[in-house]
């Protein structure tokens, strides 16, 4: 009954059709959204639904835009194309909209801002759900190795993040040694797609929603400073290298030398170094330079990883600082594996302020 009677209204001139709405919601497309998000993987999605609502498909009719203070990617893209824009949280909402979009936001919609949506709130996630609900599912894929993952459109319920039924949900590989940015933007352009297709057909789809399983449930926190932190006794190659990619572009791996604070640059994976005495075994933290490739290496809990710069009140490349800091400490102490020659893993009060400050992304 309501495809037929949606068909006719598409067919109908646009203002023909908001004059027969009155202040009642539409039984099917095109609908009149409002949009909450802030940052970039957001702005994917805002970009499709406006190209929509241009292109006068019958899926998108009105368009209007709610984001955070600041000059944050949605709010700068909204400008650009005219659209209304609210700030947080939106009044005079009731009537004018048939369902709300919540992507990247990161603020929580009470019960009776939901429940002025006649078809409720829909929101994109980067994730299968129910792994990984939270601010920072991309980071978590990235950091413990999933291959795959995806992007799930739910229905959102008040008080807790990321719990709603599922409408829609797809399947994505994650790239072999894919970085969380690159990631970031194959999933922004996959779950502004699926969004679309949702909206498509969103009455049948919030009939045959499924709730999500209560088995499989995992936490993606944000991503803070502290993770930083390199525990090279502890950590594999595998794992220095995923937690480069999970965080290295936002946040630089760090350790220390000598008591200092030192920040690793442009991480280029597994070495394999040649030891002069293959028996000894060397210890986690040393330090050796790779004068053809001009490559810091650092051996780690089952191997050696590289860095091809350093910073140290200054960017070094890995010559620079061999030849002006690692050089000289070791003609002092010419044994690689003392203090000199090593880089040391921080004790956990070295950066619990930093748990306190939570400096995070």
């Amino acid at each position: 009954m309501w495809a037929s009677g949606s068909l006719c209204r598409r067919c109908w001139p646009r203002p023909l059709r908001r004059l027969s709405r009155g202040l009642s919601s539409s039984p099917g497309p095109p609908w009149r959204l409002l949009f909450f998000g802030s940052d970039q993987f957001a702005v994917e999605s805002l970009k499709l639904l406006t190209s929509s609502r241009s292109s006068r498909d019958g899926i998108v009719e009105s368009l209007e835009v709610v984001t955070l203070s600041g000059d944050v990617p949605v709010k700068r893209f909204a400008h650009q194309k005219q659209l209304a824009v609210h700030s947080w949280p939106p009044d005079n909402v009731e009537g004018r909209f048939d369902v709300g979009v919540v992507v990247s936001f990161g603020c929580l919609l009470h019960e009776g801002l939901i429940n002025k949506f006649p078809h409720g709130v829909l929101n994109v996630h980067p994730s299968l759900l129910p792994r990984w609900r939270g601010p920072a599912p991309i980071f978590h894929t990235i950091l413990h190795g999933d291959t795959m993952t995806g992007v799930t459109i739910i229905q959102i319920r008040p008080h807790r993040f990321d719990v709603g039924p599922i409408l829609n949900q797809e399947l994505h590989e994650v790239p072999g040694n894919c970085t969380a940015d690159e990631l970031g933007a194959l999933l922004a352009t996959k779950g502004a797609h699926l969004l679309l297709d949702t909206f498509r057909t969103l009455p049948e789809r919030l009939v045959l929603k499924r709730q999500q399983s209560p088995t499989g449930a995992t936490f993606a926190p944000k991503i803070s400073a502290s993770m930083s932190w390199l525990q090279w006794e502890e950590q594999t190659c595998e794992h220095v290298d995923r937690l480069y990619r999970a965080i290295g572009s936002r946040i630089p791996l760090r350790t220390t030398w000598m008591g200092r604070t030192i920040k690793l640059l442009d991480f280029v994976g597994k070495c394999h170094i040649s030891l002069l005495d293959p028996k000894r075994k060397p210890v986690p933290g040393t330090l050796s330079y790779q004068k053809e490739s001009n490559t810091l290496a650092v051996c780690c809990k089952d191997g050696w990883v590289g860095f091809k710069a350093v910073l140290l009140k200054k960017r070094l490349t890995a010559a620079d600082f061999y030849n002006g800091y690692l050089h000289q400490a070791l003609q002092q102490g010419p044994r690689p594996h003392t203090a000199e020659g090593r880089f040391v893993s921080p004790k956990p009060a070295t950066h619990a302020h930093e748990k306190r400050d939570q400096s995070k992304l």
